[in-house]
């Protein structure tokens, strides 16, 4: 017994069933006959095909009778059933509903996505702004012990403040200031406040200057100049 597919195809293109709106007798009629059909050949008769299966241990319980699938019993140019007209104009593709909810929750999974990476981002907690600074630190004359006034301004400890590479500047009559990079966090070191502490070394320190002020530097800037951390040049 051969089922023309071709004409199933037809007949499912507007149509849930093979006959009426529920699954009956008439689909379990068809879906004995035929094996899973290409989907890429026959789209409604696959799709039709997988939901019939889901319903396997319930078909002979089923309602309806096997006419309306046996009239799809014969020959590629048999014609398919003709449709009650007004069983045409007002079915409805129940999976149609299937897909509109389908697209509901991917919308929706998509949006909780989005959200969690929203959180997430927001969750990190945001680089602090930092600045390299050049100070210069003068002593008091040409007997002043420059080994000891650098180690009194390295001695500050401070949150936030990372000190670096210095060097010997000459002035002049045998006098050298002290030439210091370091690097600030700005929410955390006022300058203000380190200069007032170096201040109080007044046996070595006369005074110091901020010479050279670099904000918001790049983390390749960060990473040269922690490089040299260590590395001080004494002229």
């Amino acid at each position: 017994m051969s089922l023309n597919l071709d004409a199933v195809e037809r007949h499912l293109t507007t149509r849930s069933y093979i006959e009426g709106y529920t699954p009956s007798q008439a689909d379990v009629h068809v879906y004995n006959l035929i094996t899973a059909p290409e989907p890429s050949k026959y789209p409604h008769s696959a799709r039709w095909y997988s939901h019939i299966k889901s319903y396997t241990t319930e078909h002979a319980s089923l309602p309806g009778t096997s006419t309306a699938g046996q009239a799809f019993v014969g020959s590629a140019s048999a014609p398919a059933p003709e449709a009650d007209a007004n069983e045409e104009e007002e079915e409805v593709d129940l999976f149609a509903e299937d897909d509109e909810e389908e697209d509901a929750a991917a919308e929706k999974l998509k949006a909780e996505r989005v959200a969690a990476y929203n959180a997430k981002k927001a969750g990190k907690p945001k680089a602090a702004a930092k600045s390299v600074v050049t100070l210069e630190v003068k002593p008091w004359d040409d007997q002043t012990d420059m080994k000891a006034l650098e180690e009194s301004v390295r001695s500050i400890d401070m949150e936030g403040l990372l000190w670096g590479a210095s060097s010997l500047v000459a002035v002049g009559y045998g006098i050298f200031k002290l030439q210091i990079n370091l690097v600030v966090e700005d929410d955390l070191v006022s300058l203000d406040d380190l200069q007032e502490k170096i201040a109080e070394f007044e046996d070595y320190v006369q005074s110091s200057d901020v010479t050279a002020m670099q904000s918001k530097f790049s983390p390749y800037t960060h990473q040269r100049f922690t490089s040299n951390l260590f590395q001080r040049i004494v002229i």
